[in-house]
């Protein structure tokens, strides 16, 4: 049996995620999962890749707004509302694609740049903006928030069990930033997860998650290394591109929750 095991959510991209017990799926993933982001001068979003520091700024949601607090209290917390005061709205690029954002004021602006030691704005992807999945591997015109391309990343807790069987230092499952993680299954059984459902959620496995430099970033020390992709490079590369996790397009809303069954329907070929 394939189960839940793990929900992650990233409210602002490349920040710390947060675990919960419960997530709203929605039509562009699950709940305030990467609904906010930072950009540059330029309009383009901020990422770990180049600001490894990000990873320690956590977030916490609350009723009255995000709060986010650094892990090594290098500057104070920061109350961010759900939506912004300032009504604002920039063309921001994430990846290839462009779409709106709406500002946030200038103080919470300032306690970013302050924090990651570079200029930065946050912006909040309402519901007006629309930005579409690849249509190369879309099933119908899904729609995505400022994730790196798909609405939700699965992978199965025994995948990360065998590629830690192969390193000195086993790592987390932080590293990989998935949305769903499940147990049961041979390794990279996600690999191979077409069509399944969760909670009477329709879900599709469209793309195999090629993998950067993010996943050598210690998530709680930024400290950095070759691994994991040194040794992922050995068995989890295909077209000079290292693949860890399956990326997702769904069909309706609803809520899912740890412990809930994976049900599948069809199965297609290993990505490897």
């Amino acid at each position: 049996m394939l189960t839940v095991s793990e929900l992650y959510i990233y409210p602002i991209k490349s920040l710390a995620g947060i675990a919960v017990d419960t997530a709203a799926v929605t039509s562009r993933g699950l709940q305030y999962d990467r609904r906010l982001m930072l950009v540059d001068s330029n309009n383009r979003f901020f990422t770990q890749r180049e600001f490894p520091e990000m990873a320690l700024l956590q977030p916490v949601i609350k009723n009255e707004g995000l709060y986010i607090h650094h892990k090594q209290n290098t500057v104070s917390p920061l109350c961010i509302p759900h939506l912004p005061a300032v009504n604002e709205m920039v063309t921001v690029t994430v990846w290839d694609d462009t779409c709106e954002g709406q500002l946030y004021d200038a103080a919470i602006n300032e306690w970013f740049s302050k924090a990651l030691r570079w200029p930065c704005r946050l912006v909040y992807m309402p519901d007006t903006t629309s930005r579409e999945v690849d249509k190369r591997y879309a099933l119908n015109n899904e729609i995505t928030s400022f994730t790196d391309g798909y609405p939700i990343l699965l992978i199965g807790r025994s995948s990360l069990d065998d590629l830690n069987t192969r390193l000195a230092i086993p790592i987390p499952m932080n590293r990989f930033r998935p949305n769903i993680v499940f147990t049961g299954g041979d390794p990279f059984l996600e690999d191979r997860l077409h069509q399944f459902s969760i909670n009477g959620i329709e879900f599709t496995g469209v793309k195999p998650s090629a993998r950067c430099v993010m996943t050598t970033i210690n998530q709680d020390t930024i400290s950095t290394s070759k691994e994991p992709l040194k040794t992922l490079a050995t068995y989890r590369q295909k077209d000079n591109k290292i693949l860890f996790g399956q990326n997702l397009v769904h069909k309706g809303d609803g809520v899912i929750s740890i412990g809930d069954s994976i049900h599948v329907k069809t199965y297609q070929p290993a990505a490897i």
